[in-house]
């Protein structure tokens, strides 16, 4: 039959021809499974991304992981939607679709190297996925299926960003000798998802006899922040940011640094989510979706710290940004209370003295960056304490209940100030007035004395500028 639509007008809203809508396709069980298929592998890998965060030491992976973390939970959650359409509960979303598949993500958790870790993630997990959901573009009927068409367009282009950004790191970490003694670890992986029958389970399973490699040791998630020798002095609190933002006498140039310092000093937020994430279990999957874009945003606010240093010519090495904060946290604090500890600053935060008076510095500076930075790191700590509300104020009888026993929480929290500078790990040097000066070269004006001679630590004066003792 010869059939033309109006006027030649595409067809069936541009989203296929009429003889790829009159293929057979998938039915709806098979779309379904093969759908679990994906959010299990997409589950998993969030989990790996989040795991391995703290202890990874370099700075530039901990960022790549935060996003892909997020990527992946948002997928995730795309997923079980989609899946929950087709189906009448019980989804068997939390079901293993393959021991094999299983054993693949515990394998690649439990990689003992970066090397090992980013191979298994994006030389054989992600392009592995990448061809499922190609394939699945390719075996579904478009127009009665477009719902999941659309979802997995939406995951490949992430997916595509991911392994591109992997490829990118391996050429530059993997030398030629390392990529021969790794050989056998990537076809074993490759034994495994065969195993499996592929990722999307359409091939024959191959039966491999293969014993667990990695994985035969039950992973021990590492809260203790790892960073690369570019953070020099990751114990020093020499320097107060807070005080020297708040003190009326300093111009805001030089505030817009003390910024800077902040922002990038974020790298510790995600660290200590992570181990929030990784350790708090049986929370509905909307939990650690919503805890993982605060992670991400906390990753972004790290890098606009990062460009703001860049944009001034400056070195942020010179700059000693600590881990005192996710150290401290997540060796001395459940997961809860270190949730608490983040709310009560994000309360704080949400104060004119907080996020909105960091943006009027950032104006009041004339740094467009500044401005920018802080505006949106204003509008993220709005949706972070919405997710506060959602997931941590609920716990407690009422808001103020919550908010107070997070400053206890936080109250709890030892710095072992004298004790790192007698284990020598830092002299809590004060670094402020060497960078201030390249700063002013910067800016061609001369140091302003007053603000050249800051010298207040957080021995005595916590971040939000609450008086402590002195602690042993």
């Amino acid at each position: 039959m010869h059939y033309e639509t109006y006027k030649n007008l595409p067809p069936l809203a541009g989203i296929c021809r009429f003889d790829e809508a009159m293929t057979s396709g998938l039915s709806v069980e098979a779309c379904v499974t093969r759908l679990k298929r994906f959010h299990f592998i997409l589950k998993g890998l969030h989990r790996v991304f989040i795991a391995r965060m703290t202890a990874e030491p370099i700075y530039e992976l901990k960022m790549g992981f935060s996003l892909h973390a997020h990527y992946c939970a948002e997928h995730v959650s795309a997923l079980r939607k989609r899946i929950s359409e087709m189906r009448e509960p019980p989804l068997g979303l939390e079901s293993i679709p393959h021991v094999d598949l299983q054993r693949l993500l515990e394998e690649v958790l439990a990689a003992p190297t970066t090397e090992e870790l980013l191979l298994g993630i994006y030389e054989v997990i992600l392009p592995t996925l990448k061809g499922a959901l190609e394939s699945h573009l390719k075996d579904t009927n478009p127009l009665v299926d477009h719902p999941s068409v659309r979802l997995c367009k939406f995951a490949l282009l992430e997916t595509n960003e991911m392994i591109d950004y992997g490829s990118k790191c391996l050429t530059q970490i993997l030398t030629p000798i390392r990529r021969e003694q790794t050989r056998g670890w990537v076809e074993y992986l490759g034994c495994l998802l065969a195993g499996a029958g592929g990722l999307d389970g359409k091939a024959e399973p191959k039966p491999h006899g293969l014993a667990p490699r990695y994985s035969a040791t039950p992973f021990q998630y590492d809260g203790r922040p790892q960073r690369d020798e570019r953070f020099q002095d990751p114990y020093n609190m020499g320097v107060n940011a807070e005080v020297f933002l708040y003190n009326k006498e300093f111009p805001p140039e030089a505030k817009t640094l003390m910024m800077f310092y902040k922002r990038l000093r974020e790298i510790d937020v995600p660290e200590m989510m992570s181990s929030i994430i990784f350790e708090t279990k049986d929370k509905p999957w909307e939990y650690y979706r919503d805890l993982t874009r605060q992670l991400w945003d906390e990753a972004r606010h790290a890098m606009m710290g990062e460009v703001g240093f860049v944009n001034l010519g400056l070195d942020w090495r010179k700059v000693m940004v600590n881990f005192t904060w996710s150290f401290a946290l997540n060796t001395q604090l459940k997961p809860i209370e270190r949730h608490a500890v983040l709310y009560f600053i994000e309360q704080g935060l949400m104060s004119k003295t907080g996020k909105r008076f960091e943006w009027e510095v950032g104006l009041a500076s004339k740094n467009p960056l500044a401005g920018l930075f802080q505006d949106y790191d204003w509008a993220d700590e709005v949706l972070h304490a919405r997710i506060g509300r959602d997931w941590y104020v609920k716990q407690f009888p009422s808001p103020t209940a919550a908010v107070n026993y997070g400053d206890e929480c936080w109250s709890r929290v030892l710095m072992g100030w004298d004790s790192w500078r007698l284990q020598g790990l830092t002299d809590h040097r004060n670094w402020w007035p060497e960078v201030y000066t390249e700063a002013c070269k910067h800016w061609g004006v001369t140091p302003d004395p007053k603000v050249l001679s800051f010298n207040t630590t957080y021995q005595t004066i916590r971040a939000d500028l609450k008086n402590l003792s002195v602690s042993a």
